[in-house]
């Protein structure tokens, strides 16, 4: 046990006339609302006692206090009623509870402390909780104040720290005290609340109605007062007592209902990104089935730009968005390597005021400027579909072997394989949108399962199938690295971690079934990515030591090489994209944070997101060695899990709340977390993948890592 002179080591205050303070100082007293001399937890309350808040009575054991019994049991004397009270021994750290750091239950708290010997242990108890972990130990000061049974108890925070809202609070409650709560013993009953103290949401929607309208709104008027007293949104732990509780003050309430306590008071540490008004909808949709993988720097310039400016066009011709709009807003862009387009201008989204778009009359007048092209154009466009494929068919039967292709000559393959796909997206977007087709139509993936068909049934290889028919390139989608996958060959093999340098290929043949406009324009798009990875896997060849770095090139950097320049002098420091999960749905942009879009349905999913952020990795019980990706999946929030969040790539719990203490500091941490996964610890056993959306709360199984070398599971 630690006395109260030992606790932080000897020559602490062994100077001697070394000021030494009062063994227990009353939160009434002007020295208890200093950090450094009361701890955080203890000053903050006495600075909001001082300020007329519904605060209990008690006193604060200081930092650094003189060994003095006698004044430390008058004090618990007075307080406890000589022991017929119980008291509350709590923690009070400088480092805990700060604008930085909340250390949310990383030091102890003993309740229901009763006689002056199980005061004296309770204290030793919160004082050796200051040795941390890794060794350290933090100041310790020690809160004493009266035990008080609530009816109804829970944590508020001034602002919803989930959603990133200041507009909102967020009011998480249990029956009895917060403690049950904020340990992640009980998930509590969620209230959503506007400034004023309306309520907006509660979850579980079904649950009993632990808080009446009028317990709401002073909570709410609660939080406004104690936002005024420190300068921002707190988090609040709070308690409503019964109507026959014998410690006077409180919130006082006419009409029943109990006494208003403030427990205790922090500030927000970590409030979840928030889109700025007007950020983009973005989404894989309508562009995921062309580039559904994760994409290198080169692979976006070869493949998204050519797609952003075509698609650009498309919109522009068809009247669909304002041109100031178009140049200046790329329609389809990258987002951590993953191909994400604009849902609003590409129509996939409907717009974010409908009454004011139908109010707008630009959209129309637009149109109707357009109107006479597009009339024209509907009647022109087969013809000119049929032209640019017939164009693009005859320069792939033109092209020479790569390998018999001098640097500059590649680059100029290069470039009109760029031009190419733009003029194909565009004239591919405009088929689609102004073409009817029959509803029996043949497609290009029609026709690629038949050829792929044909050639299994003539014993052609599958890594030979799409240079005999390759139609079935209709099947797959472009990659600088690794092979062409065919549907059902049973090539399990993983994908290799860079570009493997390939010998010269024969030009890419282009017989081709009779299709529709639009399904014709897109076998061709797929004809011309296939040739730009034959292409840039001939550069790879040349490059020698450096083959397995193409990919990290930027097209500028790649064009300037092929010319003659040196590669840049940093390539060999680049590094590939680490593995992420896929973009959500729908979701927004924030300082370059992915932010999901929230809709109606969110709250019937899986899981309840309590930290936003995404993550893929391996699933961790806590137990044994840890995963260098390791994603924690628990029954319940552990207080003492702590010391493993930063080490974590993400967090899953079958239950808890987003305001218990693990969830206060995974948000600190940056860490993805969910809570409420329906039997996560059954469903995802150690050491399968899983994807974690702390913001959505969607976890899912994911693809499992294999080695390169082995193929095996890692």
């Amino acid at each position: 046990m630690t006395t109260l002179d030992e606790r932080h080591g000897e020559g602490t205050w062994e100077a001697e006339g070394a000021y030494r303070p009062d063994a227990a100082v009353p939160l009434d007293q002007l020295t208890a609302i200093q950090p450094l001399f009361a701890g955080s937890k203890a000053a903050n309350l006495a600075r909001a006692a001082r300020a007329g808040l519904p605060v209990l009575p008690g006193f604060v054991v200081p930092e650094g206090a003189g060994d003095d019994p006698a004044t430390l049991r008058r004090a618990w004397q007075d307080l406890s009623d000589s022991g017929a009270r119980p008291l509350v021994v709590r923690s009070s750290s400088p480092q805990e509870d700060t604008e930085q750091s909340s250390l949310a239950g990383q030091f102890a708290s003993v309740l229901d402390v009763r006689g002056w010997s199980d005061f004296r242990t309770a204290v030793r108890t919160v004082l050796d909780s200051a040795h941390r972990p890794d060794g350290s130990t933090a100041p310790m000061a020690v809160l004493v104040q009266p035990m008080l049974t609530a009816r109804v108890g829970g944590v508020m925070f001034g602002a919803d720290p989930v959603a990133g809202r200041t507009d909102r609070m967020l009011v998480s409650a249990v029956r009895g005290g917060p403690d049950s709560l904020v340990s992640g013993e009980q998930a509590g009953t969620d209230y959503w609340l506007s400034r004023r103290g309306r309520l907006l949401r509660t979850e579980p929607p079904t649950a009993d109605a632990l808080l009446t309208s009028s317990e709401l709104r002073r909570l709410a008027r609660l939080a406004r007062r104690v936002r005024q007293v420190f300068g921002g949104p707190q988090d609040i732990e709070f308690g409503f007592g019964f109507d026959e509780d014998e410690v006077r003050g409180g919130d006082e309430v006419g009409g029943g209902g109990g006494r208003l306590w403030l427990f205790q008071s922090r500030p927000i540490t970590a409030m979840a990104v928030r889109p700025s008004r007007g950020a983009r909808l973005l989404g894989p949709g309508p562009v995921a089935e062309t580039l559904p993988g994760r994409l290198q720097p080169l692979e976006e310039d070869l493949w998204v730009a050519p797609m952003a400016r075509g698609l650009t066009a498309a919109l522009d011709i068809a009247g669909s968005a304002p041109r100031r709009l178009l140049r200046t807003v790329p329609v389809v862009t990258a987002v951590g390597g993953w191909a994400a387009a604009d849902l609003r201008l590409l129509g996939a989204a409907p717009p974010g005021h409908r009454w004011l778009a139908l109010l707008n009359p630009a959209p129309g007048a637009r149109r109707l400027g357009a109107a006479w092209r597009v009339g024209r154009l509907t009647a022109a466009l087969p013809g000119l579909a049929a032209n640019l494929v017939a164009d693009v068919d005859r320069r792939l039967a033109q092209i020479p072997a790569p390998g018999g292709l001098p640097g500059p000559d590649l680059a100029a393959q290069l470039r009109w394989t760029r031009a190419a796909l733009v003029s194909l997206h565009a004239q591919e977007a405009l088929a689609g949108a102004l073409l009817r087709e029959p509803p029996k139509s043949r497609t290009a993936a029609g026709a690629a399962l038949t050829a792929l068909a044909e050639t299994r049934a003539l014993g052609i290889p599958d890594e030979r199938a799409a240079a005999t028919a390759p139609t079935v390139l209709a099947l797959t989608a472009p990659t600088l690295r690794g092979r062409v996958r065919l549907p059902g060959s049973g090539d399990d093999r993983p994908e290799p971690d860079s570009i493997s340098p390939s010998p010269p290929t024969p030009p890419l043949p282009h017989r081709a079934p009779a299709l529709p406009p639009r399904e014709a324009l897109r076998l061709r798009i797929r004809w011309v990515q296939e040739l730009q990875v034959r292409l840039v896997r001939d550069v790879a060849r040349r490059l020698g030591p450096a083959a397995d770095r193409v990919e990290l090139l930027r097209w500028r950097e790649l064009a300037a090489v092929l010319e003659g320049e040196p590669l840049p002098g940093d390539l060999n420091a680049r590094v590939p994209r680490a593995e992420s999960p896929p973009l959500p749905d729908a979701f927004r942009l924030a300082d370059g944070t992915v932010v999901a879009e929230r809709t109606d349905s969110d709250g019937d999913g899986d899981g309840r997101g309590v930290s936003g952020g995404r993550a893929v990795g391996t699933v961790w019980d806590g137990t044994g060695p840890r995963p260098s990706d390791a994603v924690l999946v628990v029954r319940t929030l552990d207080p003492a899990l702590a010391p493993l969040l930063p080490e974590l790539a993400g967090l899953v719990a079958q239950t808890g709340s987003p305001l218990s203490h693990l969830a206060v500091l995974a948000r600190e941490f940056g860490l993805p977390a969910v809570v409420g996964a329906t039997d996560a610890v059954r469903r995802f056993p150690p050491g399968s993948r899983v994807a974690v959306d702390g913001t959505t709360g969607d976890v899912r199984t994911a693809a499992v890592k294999t080695d390169v070398e082995t193929g095996e599971a890692r």
